[in-house]
């Protein structure tokens, strides 16, 4: 029999009104969301309420996208669905330590609000640019940052798509890309993430998380910075994982490799399944992020994955 693994989105899903059907129909979520209304209120009408423009600030959507990530992750277990491992993107890694159970939801919740603060700290006082790198290999777009200078590959995401990061103009790193042969496409973000401007949030980060309780994680628990399970030393990768590179590609055929044969995206998006569906492509790939989801997931999968 395979195994499920449940992955969680990062920056960039996030929507007004996001959470809510899975708020007003399934208990467990609703307890996520009051519980974390509780520790920062205003939460909950973020994630229904919240314009655009405040759910683009680093600071908000970090959290934001914590509490419908965990509120659909409940979901999946009110409904019987057990993750075998889990990951997630960037700030879906968060999410994925309290998945995992190496992490309490008040101790995961206090470590994302702060790393959002960190980040858009950082990000304000480096500013920078992203970009989504096609048709060339990691291999050339490595190359070609070194070539540009002020650039750096941040995530592998799948063959033939890397995003970058970089400051100054688009269009010179856009020559270099269209005459190896590839495309660059401009990204609505508000930083050079996962890269050396990153490196004081890094800094911050590990500082916060030396007096943080953590233990290990009862499911395997996926590194974005190796691409492996987490070791027994969770902080040190954590704290990593902010200024290097997210090795996506790498982590979801390692999970394939360990018996992953169903992937779960749980959280706003669809972006997680795109890129997998382009790693594993025989593999059974499922979005919830709402109820409708949900149910039509429960419906597909059979009752050997159902607890």
């Amino acid at each position: 029999m395979g195994k499920i693994a449940v992955v969680f989105p990062g920056q960039g899903a996030q929507y007004s009104g996001m959470g809510k059907d899975l708020y007003e129909n399934v208990s467990a979520s609703k307890e996520i969301f009051d519980r974390l209304e509780n520790l920062s209120p205003g939460i909950i009408d973020l994630c229904f309420n919240g314009s655009e423009e405040a759910l683009k600030e680093t600071r908000n959507t970090q959290p934001a996208m914590f509490a419908v990530e965990a509120a659909a992750y409940a979901a999946l277990k009110e409904a019987g669905i057990k993750a075998d491992m889990t990951a997630g993107f960037s700030l879906g890694e968060i999410t994925a330590l309290y998945a995992s159970g190496a992490a309490e939801l008040e101790v995961a919740f206090m470590l994302v609000k702060n790393r959002g603060e960190y980040m858009q700290q950082c990000a304000e006082d480096n500013p920078a640019n992203m970009a989504a790198v096609v048709k060339l290999s990691r291999e050339d777009i490595e190359s070609i940052c070194r070539q540009t200078g002020d650039c750096w590959p941040v995530n592998y995401n799948s063959p033939g798509q890397t995003t970058v990061a970089y400051k100054g103009d688009f269009s010179r790193l856009s020559e270099e890309v269209k005459s190896a042969g590839g495309k660059a496409i401009p990204l609505k973000v508000g930083g050079g993430f996962h890269s050396p401007l990153m490196n004081e949030a890094a800094e911050r980060f590990g500082l916060l998380l030396k007096d943080v309780e953590l233990t290990p994680p009862a499911i395997p628990l996926y590194s974005d910075v190796t691409g492996q399970p987490y070791p027994d030393d969770i902080k040190s990768l954590l704290a990593r994982q902010i200024n290097s590179p997210v090795q996506w590609e790498t982590l979801i055929r390692n999970m394939s490799e360990a018996g992953a044969d169903i992937f779960i995206e749980a959280g706003p998006g669809n972006v997680l399944s795109g890129l997998i569906k382009r790693i594993v492509a025989d593999a059974a790939i499922y979005q919830m992020g709402d109820y409708k989801s949900l149910k039509e997931l429960k419906e597909k999968l059979s009752g050997e994955h159902l607890c």
